[in-house]
């Protein structure tokens, strides 16, 4: 399975999470690194490009820190003009069909500080429903997330079994269904 990681950081270089996770990703096979912040530095996204990328994988997986509850701006920006009306969804859209989505996120907050009423007020499973439903809108399928919490206070020993266990997330995710409650 071709795996596309689409890495929406910033600044990568200074990311001691996410550029450690990139740094363990392009020693595996079948793994491509794609870094919007490297590539589109002055934020033109070249989209044919970025469809061809997609064409081309299997599996994708969007990686970011969780800034404001969300993803980065140029990340946004890429979902709003790459995953046009009539390539990734609607008539003749169906580019993304039957491929695997998912997320790798970093927080700046502990793991309980994302719980109901507490100091973030809603769970990481609630923040990343925009994706759940991306994927749901251009009929791939959802993978579980892959999430590292309290970013700040990683020990190197933490970091390192992160590292590992995103390449495990990687090779053994399999879909999961998507909760829709009415």
């Amino acid at each position: 399975m071709r795996t596309l990681v689409i890495i929406a950081h910033p600044d990568l270089q200074a990311s001691r999470i996410n550029r450690s996770w990139a740094e363990e990703l392009q020693a595996q096979e079948n793994v491509t690194i794609h870094s919007l912040y490297g590539i589109y530095p002055d934020g033109a996204i070249d989209v044919r490009r970025e469809q061809q990328l997609l064409d081309s994988h299997d599996r994708i997986i969007f990686q970011y820190p969780l800034y404001w509850y969300s993803t980065p701006s140029l990340l946004k920006q890429w979902f709003d003009q790459v995953l046009e009306l009539g390539w990734a969804y609607g008539p003749g859209g169906e580019h993304l069909s039957g491929k695997e989505i998912g997320i790798a996120i970093s927080t700046g907050g502990p793991a309980d500080s994302y719980q109901p009423g507490a100091y973030n007020l809603f769970t990481l499973h609630d923040y990343t429903k925009p994706i759940q439903a991306l994927a749901y809108h251009v009929l791939a399928s959802y993978l579980p997330p892959f999430i590292l919490n309290d970013a700040r206070n990683v020990t190197d020993e933490q970091l390192a079994a992160s590292r590992k266990a995103y390449i495990e997330h990687l090779a053994t995710a399999q879909p999961v269904a998507l909760e829709i409650v009415q």
